[in-house]
């Protein structure tokens, strides 16, 4: 993570602060006193005193505007007085003098130009925080009979939002499950994303079949390239590749709350296939055999969408969705992450890692240590199961009256 991440500066102010207020003034203040005893109480032929030149640099680093401008004076005035204290052959003069006040001129500059900078920075992640908020919307858990956990990591630090998506529609016709990756970064990636979020809330919702949200999702997402190959370029100014976006994903319906399931519906666009995990172990649903959304018209006008397949699906059974930020995470000698013989053995050892909040946790933790924290694409885990008989259940999404809009 880099130096300017806005999470790595307010953890070193927190460092700085003592009972709610800072105390960033210290360290120049010491080096300030410690420079000009030092050179007190030396020989003349060893004067340290144009060192004092180092407090402004330092308090323009950790400290405000302000502060610094105050520490550049301090530290003009006290080479003055520590300088004329000596005789007159043995003092520093006017070259000392002028490094002096030109360095403190210099670090003020440098501290305007960080304070901005940092502003700026944090107006940027206040930005991202909104749109990931956005597109990637908090749910409540449990929710709608179903109780899930998820993570998503960005391989961009600064940017902290990308391609991945998913969400929860809970609806008349049973609650429907979204996970998926669009190809590309930036920008782009995340208007294909809230495009494709944006349908599968209303189609999930009013849809009866799953074949018919898929339908929809498929539409959508030609749509969305035929709109950025007309607008002519792309959301971050480039020149529009349109053509080439598209996204795998998994589309998964649960029967409604109450209503006795232990079956599951499942569309897989060209993703990753989820994998099944309880306390009597692991399986992989079967892989995908459809394109991904966006590309269905290369396999002819006629070919549909990818089928929808009946899985069964045990009441104590989690459901574990991932994007290819988890499958391929490499270690140092370029060995993809064991994401299933990893969760294989972590239910072994303890049947309760099935549990969604544990088991994205679990991965999560497996991903960065086998990448040593170095994240290639962005990364989504996500982990959905029904919820127990007897638990709390969390609010649904009560039906649209006739003639309503809703928003998802």
């Amino acid at each position: 993570m880099s130096g300017t991440d806005p999470r790595s500066r307010a953890r070193r102010q927190q460092l700085l602060r003592v009972r709610g207020r800072s105390v960033a003034w210290v360290p120049p203040l010491l080096l300030l006193v410690a420079i000009a005893a030092i050179d007190s109480n030396t020989s003349g032929e060893f004067r340290i005193i144009s060192w004092i030149v180092l407090v402004p640099g330092i308090a323009a680093a950790i400290c405000g505007v302000r502060g610094t401008a105050v520490f550049a004076v301090l530290a003009l005035v006290t080479y003055i007085e520590v300088d004329a204290a000596w005789p007159h052959q043995d003092q520093t003069g006017l070259p000392d003098f002028i490094l002096v006040a030109v360095g403190g001129a210099l670090a003020t500059t440098a501290c305007a130009v960080r304070v901005r900078e940092e502003r700026r920075m944090l107006h940027m992640q206040d930005v991202a925080d909104t749109t990931r908020r956005t597109v990637l919307r908090p749910m409540p858990s449990p929710w709608a009979g179903l109780e899930h956990a998820a993570v998503y990591l960005a391989a961009d630090s600064e940017a902290r939002v990308g391609g991945d998506f998913y969400d929860i529609q809970p609806g008349p016709h049973g609650t429907r499950v979204l996970l998926g990756d669009v190809q590309g970064k930036g920008l782009p990636a995340v208007a294909a994303a809230a495009a494709l979020l944006g349908t599968f809330r209303e189609a999930g919702f009013h849809e009866a079949s799953l074949a018919a949200v898929a339908e929809r999702l498929e539409v959508r997402m030609g749509r969305h390239r035929q709109y950025v190959t007309d607008l002519g370029e792309d959301p971050e100014g480039e020149p529009a590749r349109g053509v080439e976006r598209f996204a795998t994903a998994v589309l998964v319906a649960f029967p409604p709350p109450g209503v006795p399931g232990g079956h599951i519906e499942v569309v897989n666009f060209g993703h990753e296939p989820p994998l099944v995990v309880g306390p009597s172990g692991v399986r992989a649903l079967p892989p995908g055999d459809g394109l991904p959304l966006g590309l269905g018209g290369l396999a002819g006008p006629d070919s549909g969408v990818p089928p929808v397949r009946r899985v069964p699906l045990a009441p104590d059974e989690t459901l574990l969705l991932v994007t290819d930020g988890v499958t391929e995470a490499r270690d140092a000698d370029g060995v993809f992450f064991p994401l299933r013989e990893h969760v294989v053995l972590a239910v072994a050892a303890d049947p309760a890692a099935a549990h969604p909040r544990h088991l994205v946790e679990l991965v999560r933790e497996g991903t960065l240590r086998h990448s040593t924290d170095r994240l290639a694409d962005d990364t989504t885990i996500f982990a959905v199961r029904q919820t127990p008989p007897g638990a709390h259940q969390g609010p649904g999404e009560p039906p649209d009256r006739p003639g309503t809009p809703r928003e998802g």
